[in-house]
């Protein structure tokens, strides 16, 4: 048996984008490595703030972000996530520079998920800013514009935190910004029949907000577990 090189670093597939941050990275954040059930690779993106990203659309950083994801692959990344939904803006250009499979965006889950839905019934997006969140943003992922979206408030702890990259979070208050936002995304509108999480920091609080709702709720965890799962698929050999 003999076995082929080419990588630098081997058993971890995933590799992922992170903005460069200091807010802290609770479990359930795919920014905190033990919340993963398998190694992954972490490239940090200098100057890619929170604010940058969110508020101001990544512009000019994509050099920076396509230099990073060549920099995965060369570890060893077989695919490419990143840590904030709103960089699904830059999809195409980061999946036709490394040439391996890349998600960049939570919010690319959407139209699986509609598919899943009786005909009366739609995928409905809760994000970290629902001002910034934009019909390029959504388009860029496939997702129909007119889907439902609702924020977390502006200054808010969840929000406030995360967008002004403060060093320190409330979790409670964290947990309870996220359940009310999901609360008004279904109270305006009734005939969402599951939520999707556009901001990656929310996975922590998706159990919550399904027993609250009473409505399945996808993120960027379960959409990387489904990713993984084609990187390096389980194998069943006896």
């Amino acid at each position: 048996m003999k076995a082929s090189g080419g990588k630098t670093i081997y058993g971890a597939a995933l590799g992922i984008l992170m903005l460069e941050t200091r807010f802290p990275r609770i479990y359930g954040d795919m920014g905190n490595a033990a919340t993963w059930p398998f190694p992954v690779l972490y490239k940090v993106v200098p100057q890619a703030s929170p604010d940058r990203v969110v508020r101001q659309g990544a512009h000019g950083l994509l050099p920076d972000f396509l230099s990073a994801a060549e920099d995965l692959v060369r570890m060893g990344a077989d695919g490419i996530t990143t840590n904030c939904g709103f960089l699904s803006l830059f999809q195409d250009a980061i999946a036709a520079q490394v040439k391996v499979p890349v998600a960049t965006s939570s919010l690319m889950q959407a139209p699986l998920i509609q598919r899943l839905l009786p005909s009366d019934r739609k995928v409905g997006i809760l994000t970290i800013s629902a001002e910034s969140l934009t019909p390029e943003h959504l388009t860029a992922a496939g997702v129909d514009p007119d889907t439902p979206v609702a924020g977390t408030l502006p200054g808010c702890e969840f929000n406030r935190v995360i967008l002004e990259d403060e060093a320190e979070l409330n979790v409670e208050l964290a947990r309870r910004d996220n359940i009310e936002a999901a609360q008004r995304l279904v109270n305006q509108h009734p005939d969402v029949g599951a939520i999707l999480m556009e901001c990656t920091n929310m996975s922590p609080y998706a159990a919550d907000i399904q027993q609250i709702s009473g409505r399945p709720v996808f993120s960027i965890y379960s959409f990387m577990l489904w990713f993984q799962a084609g990187l390096m698929p389980r194998s069943f050999a006896p």
